[in-house]
């Protein structure tokens, strides 16, 4: 069987994923690979989409639409007597030298956006906030010219940077997988005891690499659609843990 047809099988056969024991490490390290690649598409997507996005409405804002404003001694200050707030395209942007704006207020309010407040630089993705503080430019200033020759610059050196990042998240999701497998797998063995089966660790992590098919597929589903699922590591390794049960009990107590 092709590795593209135990794709779609593990997705709701266990006595298909019972065949697969015995098969070569090679190919069930292959298929991780494979399952990996699929489940870091959405995420790989929307991230390219929104560092792409957010630069240019950056870029766009500081040339036309905020104050001019600088950075110096870890401390922003601007020509503004109050915070600036832009939205565009899906986008905010805050500039705030006042001290009243948090990094939590722009998570509040928008799931992309960049706040320029009066100690710290915020970035956030997807909902969630990423705090920098210009202490770290100790000694430097930047004014809002800087930037914009920067942005400038950075928009064209985004195709080599957003790959590499994508690679890296990718590298980065497949290392997980295969820690996860390897955990995973030792709930095997508490089901082949159970069970009365004739295996050992190597066939578990085998069985349980096909086992976490469904919840990757359905959770890859979910972050295309960018919806939000409670609870979704204990859901992942509960129905993970599921499949590996039934295929374990679907392999026959003598070989």
């Amino acid at each position: 069987m092709n590795i593209f047809k135990q794709l779609i099988v593990s997705l709701y056969s266990p006595k298909d994923i019972a065949t697969f024991r015995n098969q070569g490490i090679g190919k069930t390290i292959a298929f991780v690979f494979l399952l990996t690649l699929i489940s870091v598409i959405p995420a790989a997507y929307h991230f390219s989409s929104t560092v792409n996005s957010g630069i240019q409405a950056f870029a766009e804002t500081i040339k036309g639409e905020l104050p001019a404003f600088e950075i110096s001694n870890g401390t922003l200050t601007s020509e503004a007597d109050e915070p600036v707030i832009v939205n565009k395209e899906g986008f905010q942007i805050v500039l705030d030298d006042t001290g009243k704006w948090k990094s939590s207020d722009i998570a509040a309010q928008t799931e992309n956006g960049i706040g320029l407040l009066k100690n710290d630089l915020v970035f956030v993705t997807a909902g969630q906030a990423q705090s920098n503080p210009y202490s770290i430019l100790e000694g430097f200033s930047i004014t809002s010219k800087d930037i914009d020759k920067f942005l400038d610059s950075a928009d064209s050196a985004l195709v080599i940077v957003l790959p590499i990042i994508v690679v890296m998240m990718y590298l980065f999701t497949a290392a997980l997988n295969f820690i996860k497998i390897s955990f995973l797998a030792l709930f095997g063995l508490v089901f082949k005891n159970v069970l009365q089966k004739p295996i050992s660790y190597r066939h578990s992590w085998r069985l349980t690499a096909y086992s976490i098919t469904l919840p990757a597929i359905f959770f890859t589903i979910m972050d295309a659609f960018e919806a939000y699922v409670p609870f979704g590591i204990l859901i992942s390794w509960f129905v993970s843990l599921i499949m590996l049960y039934l295929a374990i009990k679907e392999i026959p107590k003598s070989e």
